[in-house]
Formats: structure tokens, C-alpha cells, sequence
């Protein structure tokens, strides 16, 4: 694997035997299966999910809603009580949901049925920190077909899908998850995975660096035995670098972000498509003519920007580095500085990683019913706390809808209290979350089995020949076929022929 810093390892990256035949064998991964048999089920996001948007809304009974999960003895068929969801009845309907995400996730499902032969992760003990949705779940599910124990919570509280979680549970998989949890609520959750007789976890798998921050702040002695922490989001990395410059990172880690399938095609291609998506459930807005200013232009921004624009918005777009601002530049849209356009924008999206992005001055001056809603990870873009003040006053119009009203009458529209807004109001494609957690799936295996040095307590990247394989189990499913260098060809680029086919400082 890479280092994050670009340069050359001592330590060559192994492709494992099992892996070699998966990628011979990729176009028999297409063929989709007319018969789905029972699988457990996870689905993860990162905040539980009450939406009334969602699919599980059609399945929640609505005189269990008032009553917290925690305060509820429940039991799988098997009697198995160690898991805590909103309503273990709704199992079934939860299945359903991740039997249709297998179908659009062909290569993990493939690195199921060519692994568990070989079982990778076994004795892998992975607690796992990620939203709560059907995808995740049928990440969870691999990872015990390889091998592997896992324990899981919800990284947001408004995105877990709570039929998914339920249809876990049953599986016997022990989540601690629903929509709508309380800020004590998520820390709970997230210490029943942990904290644990009997059982001490390997490895650890986050999205955003909360279960990582909670075993360091609660359990630090834990991490004399945890192999490696894989981590997702922007937020989590930055948290992870954070500890490494300060000498506190005492596992390796591996930035899954950073990689070239999640930035390329999580980040850009998924939001592209579901930013528009969580904007229509909650709105019923119309795009064309509206102005818009999206807050950052790295790969979420872009999709973001792309999607609008397509739609016939006006968008203008904030930015910090002068790359990304030429980027936005030459793709037509305005550069601004936010406090130009405040006055007039119809949509304000934050999607930076940063804090305070949006402040109280900013909201002060918006336009009555100006929308407000983030797509990072993090609720710190937009400054809500300061909204939670005597002279406004909080409307809920639908779930993850609020009017927030000021004495004079005017109201901004806030998505989601200013959390991740596809996941926590909509869904996200399905195929591009296989990509993700194809990568995630791997890069566990790889920190669970490198030998003792192989990775120091330091930050790394998946190497690019990881990403390459991944991308090339996907490209059946569009009956794609790559065109293959002859031996000339590739001693003229000085080139594997099998790859790895762009040098580690290259970007896509």
C-alpha cells in the first residue's frame, strides 16, 4: 500500500491467490441471479433514519414511534437479544431491501462467493461505526460470510434505515441503531459495541471518526490489540492525520477517502445524482431558473454543481483553493464569495468538511424561504446551534423539514437540521456503494493479514493497483471490454501489462 505522502513503501502490496481468480474470472460476477436466497442484512449511514420519506416509513407502526428502543426488551426467532433497533418486526421488510441491493452490488457479492471459501477475515473481530441502509448491510454480511465477528452503530442519526437494521439483527448480527436517535442516544449505541464482555474487537471500520474518538477518549487500552482502523470520510481522515502529527496514532490506517474509486465515483457520481434527489422529497421544488450557491468544489461539490446546472439552476460557487476555484471557473460557473450572493440565493449547499461555513450572519440575511441543507458529513457547516434561540421559532413541516421563523415573519427552509442530506432524506445509488464498500472490504483484509510491519502506526492510501481491481469488477455489469496492451506496447510505457497503469502522483 501507499503512503499518503506519495512515496514508495518498503513494503510491496500482495495480490493474495483467491484475488488473482476473482479477477479472471470477473464476467461470470454480471450474471445476476433470478433466485435470491436469504442473506443477513446492514444497512449503514450516518444518522439514523425516521424519515418519512424513506421506505421504512411504510413499515414503522406508528404507536411504537414515542417509545425509545433502549427502553424496549426485544428478542430475534433464535432469542438473541444482544442488538437494540426500533422495531425487530420489521425484519422482513428489511430482507426485502437487502436482496435488492445485492442485485446492484455485483462485486461484492463476488468477493463473497470467491472468498469465504478461504474465510480472510477470520478471527476478525471488526466493530464497525457507518450508516445504517441495506448497502451497508450487504457489506456486513460479506464480511461474516470471510470470517469476520462485527458489532455496528450508526455514524448519523438520521440515516439508518430501521427495517435494515432490524433484518441485521435478526440475522444476528448485533446493531445499535434507529432513526432519530438523541445525541446520548448515539454515544450509547456506540459504547454497546464496544464495551463488551468477552469480546474485544481487531479491527474497526468508521465513517467519520466518532467510534475511533470514543475508543480513544473511553478504552484506549484497547488498541493493544486492534490490527488497523479503515476509515471513510473526509472527516475521519482529517481526525486520523490530526492524531498521527501529533504522535497519537498508535495503530496504521488506512484512508479509504483518499482512494480513487471513493473520490471518483462515491464523491462525485453519487452526489451528482442523489443531491437532487433528497432536494425533491423534502421540497417538491422546481430547479429550472433558481440560483444557487453550492459552498466547496471538490468532488462532491462538482457532482452537486453538475446536477443543478443540468437542471436548469443558476450556480454560483464558493471556494478556498485557488484549483478547485479555477476547475469552477472553466466549468462555467461564477466564483463568489458567499456574503455576494447570500442576499439572493434561492438554495444554499454546504459541502466543504469544514466548520461554521455558514453562520448566524449568513442565515440572518438570507431571503425569505431560502433552503439551507448540507451534503458533508459533518453537522458543523452550517451554524444551527445558533438558530436554537428564543426569538426564532422551529416549525416542523415534514420529517427533516423545518421552517425556522424570525420575528419579522421571514423563514428559512433547513433540511435534516443541517446533517447529511441524501442520506438522511433520500437514498444514495446503490452501485456506486458497492464500489465504496468493495474498497473498505479489502482494505480490511489487507490490514488484517499484512505481517507485523508491513504498516506502521502512520496514515495510508490504498495502492493503485487495489483500485484498479475494483474499478475492473464492476466494468462487466456495462458489458464493458478493455482494450489490452500488447508486449510492445507496455515495454514502450515501461507498463505491467496487468497493471498498476498510472504512477502513484497521477490524478484521474
Amino acid at each position: 500500500m501507499e503512503k499518503w505522502d506519495g512515496n514508495e513503501g518498503t513494503s510491496a502490496f500482495h495480490m493474495p491467490e483467491w484475488m488473482i481468480q476473482f479477477a479472471d474470472q470477473k464476467q461470470e460476477f454480471n450474471k445476476r441471479p433470478t433466485k435470491i436466497g436469504r442473506r443477513s442484512l446492514s444497512r449503514s449511514i450516518s444518522q439514523s433514519s425516521t424519515d418519512s420519506y424513506s421506505s421504512a416509513a411504510s413499515y414503522t407502526d406508528s404507536s411504537d414511534d414515542e417509545t425509545s428502543p433502549r427502553d424496549k426488551q426485544q428478542k430475534n426467532s433464535k432469542g438473541n437479544s444482544d442488538f437494540c433497533v426500533k422495531n425487530i418486526k420489521q425484519a422482513e421488510f428489511g430482507r426485502r431491501e437487502i436482496e435488492i441491493a445485492e442485485q446492484e452490488m455485483p462485486a461484492l457479492m463476488a468477493l463473497r462467493k470467491r472468498a469465504q471459501g478461504e474465510k480472510p477475515l477470520a478471527g476478525a473481530k471488526i466493530v464497525g461505526c457507518t450508516h445504517i441502509t441495506a448497502q451497508t448491510a450487504v457489506l456486513m454480511e460479506t464480511l461474516g460470510a470471510l470470517g469476520a465477528q462485527c458489532r455496528w452503530a450508526a455514524c448519523n442519526i438520521y440515516s439508518t434505515l430501521n427495517e435494515v437494521a432490524a433484518a441485521l439483527a435478526e440475522n444476528g448480527f448485533p446493531v445499535f441503531a434507529w432513526k432519530g436517535e438523541s445525541e446520548d442516544d448515539f454515544w450509547w449505541c456506540i459504547d454497546r459495541c464496544v464495551n463488551v464482555e468477552g469480546w474485544q474487537p481487531n479491527m474497526i471500520l468508521d465513517d467519520g471518526g466518532d467510534l475511533t474518538h470514543w475508543i480513544y477518549k473511553k478504552y484506549p487500552n484497547m488498541f493493544k490489540k486492534i490490527k488497523g482502523i479503515v476509515e471513510e470520510s473526509v472527516t475521519g481522515v482529517h481526525r486520523l492525520y490530526q492524531l498521527s502529527k501529533a504522535g497519537k496514532l498508535c495503530v496504521p490506517a488506512m484512508n479509504v477517502n483518499d482512494s480513487v474509486t471513493k473520490q471518483k465515483f462515491d464523491n462525485l457520481y453519487c452526489c451528482r445524482e442523489s443531491i437532487l434527489d433528497g432536494l425533491k422529497r423534502t421540497t417538491d421544488m422546481m430547479f429550472g431558473g433558481k440560483q444557487v450557491v453550492v459552498c466547496g468544489y471538490g468532488e462532491v461539490g462538482k457532482g452537486c454543481c453538475a446536477a443543478l446546472k443540468a437542471m436548469g439552476s443558476i450556480v454560483y460557487v464558493t471556494e478556498i483553493d485557488p484549483i478547485c476555484a479555477l476547475q469552477a471557473c472553466m466549468d462555467g460557473f461564477r466564483l463568489v464569495k458567499l456574503n455576494e450572493v447570500i442576499r439572493q440565493v434561492d438554495i444554499v449547499i454546504t459541502c466543504t468538511g469544514n466548520k461554521n461555513v455558514v453562520t448566524r450572519e449568513h442565515l440572518d440575511r438570507m431571503k425569505n424561504s431560502c433552503i439551507v441543507c448540507n451534503m458533508g458529513h459533518s453537522n458543523t457547516e452550517i451554524d444551527v446551534a445558533s438558530l436554537r434561540t428564543p426569538e426564532l421559532t422551529w416549525e416542523r413541516v415534514r420529517s427533516q423539514v423545518d421552517h425556522v421563523i424570525w420575528p419579522d415573519g421571514k423563514r428559512i427552509v433547513l433540511l435534516a437540521e443541517g446533517r447529511l442530506l441524501n442520506l438522511s432524506c433520500s437514498t444514495v445509488p446503490t452501485f456506486v456503494l458497492s464500489i465504496t464498500a468493495t474498497t473498505q472490504a479489502l482494505a480490511l483484509i489487507e490490514l488484517y493479514n499484512a505481517p507485523e510491519g508491513r504498516y506502521k502506526q502512520d496514515v495510508y492510501l490504498l495502492p493503485k493497483k487495489m483500485d484498479e481491481y475494483v474499478a475492473s469488477l464492476h466494468l462487466p455489469t456495462f458489458d464493458a471490454h478493455l482494450t489490452e496492451l500488447t508486449d510492445e506496447q507496455a515495454k514502450y510505457l515501461g507498463l505491467n501489462k496487468n497493471g498498476p497503469f498510472k504512477p502513484n502522483y497521477y490524478r484521474y
